[in-house]
């Protein structure tokens, strides 16, 4: 079983607070900082960009876990700021050339990840399992925050993981994203992801400081 890691959402984050909350996040042994870029045109809202992951790379040696909900992303990599040890994702939805895409993640250093919408089927996964450290499965449709969990994604990443399994791909990560509450998080777990997105149904909740819910998010998963 792979290890659990943790990529808080920033875009849940506080802005009038990053310098304070990377500092917990660090304190804290957070692996990642999921970074949501949307375009209004792949899904319907604006989100970070280009200039907030430069300075989280400037201001952090926490590793970069970006997720690319853009059109054509294999054209506007070199707008962004990653490299050895970073995460980035790209929509299998959204390019028509995703191969290219990864390939062009991998060559500058970082881990490519396909991620894939509520209603993709996993066997679009077929031909590019070579090019790939993991799969970013999205279990709420992207675009917003706050939104209930879609049941059958319980499921889909079960099947996930026996697919690549069953294709000797083992050590390819399972990344969820959407609703990842603490209670939500064992049951993905036990499906069989090991990468857990957390936003306000979690790492930032109300019920508890930064450092306290992600200890409680930590022992969810135990």
């Amino acid at each position: 079983m792979l290890e659990n890691k943790l990529a808080p959402s920033m875009m849940c984050a506080d802005p009038f607070k990053l310098s304070d909350t990377l500092a917990d996040f660090k304190k804290c042994g957070i692996e990642y900082l999921h970074i949501d870029v949307m375009d209004g045109q792949f899904v319907p809202n604006f989100t970070l960009g280009t200039d907030y992951c430069r300075i989280l790379k400037k201001n952090t040696d926490i590793p970069l876990d970006i997720h690319l909900m853009i059109n054509d992303p294999e054209n506007k990599l070199s707008w962004f700021e990653f490299g050895e040890g970073d995460y980035v994702s790209v929509h299998a939805e959204s390019t028509k050339h995703l191969q290219r895409a990864l390939s062009l993640i991998k060559s500058r250093g970082a881990k490519p990840m396909v991620a894939i919408n509520p209603a993709t089927p996993i066997e679009v996964l077929e031909y590019v399992l070579d090019d790939i450290c993991g799969v970013l499965v999205m279990t709420v449709n992207p675009g917003f925050a706050g939104q209930k969990m879609i049941p059958a994604t319980f499921d889909k990443i079960k099947r996930l993981r026996e697919y690549l399994d069953a294709r000797g791909y083992r050590n390819v990560e399972i990344e969820v994203d959407g609703n990842v509450s603490f209670a939500n998080a064992l049951l993905m777990r036990e499906a069989g992801a090991n990468i857990f997105v957390g936003g306000t149904s979690s790492v930032f909740s109300s019920e508890g400081s930064i450092c306290e819910n992600i200890a409680r998010m930590r022992n969810s998963l135990k």
